[in-house]
């Protein structure tokens, strides 16, 4: 390998750790915290299933942070965006639920 692809290489490695280590400052969940919003998150991806239908459940993405849960995705109507909605804010823990569900066009 000539010296110019190892400095390539050493640069990427480099840009990646700084990456990683930027990252990592930003998020202070403790471990205790983290798997809360995991579970939440798991609750609120049933409750859609649920409520809402395994077609929407499929087509919505469910993030958590501190107990927040960020919605996204494409469904076919506002009717399902609205029971997604509505199914995640009835999760017990859930703080509060960003909608950034789309409707397809």
């Amino acid at each position: 390998m000539d010296l110019s692809k190892r400095r390539l290489i050493g640069a990427a490695l480099a840009a990646a750790a700084l990456g990683a280590c930027a990252t990592q400052g930003g998020s202070k969940r403790t471990a205790g915290e983290f798997t809360d919003d995991a579970a939440l998150t798991a609750k609120v991806k049933t409750a859609i299933a649920t409520d809402a239908g395994a077609r929407t459940a499929s087509a919505v993405n469910v993030e958590t942070y501190r107990g927040v849960v960020q919605l996204t995705g494409f469904v076919d109507s506002e009717d399902q965006a609205s029971r997604a909605v509505s199914a995640a804010k009835k999760v017990q823990g859930v703080r509060s639920v960003k909608n950034d569900i789309r409707i397809k066009k």
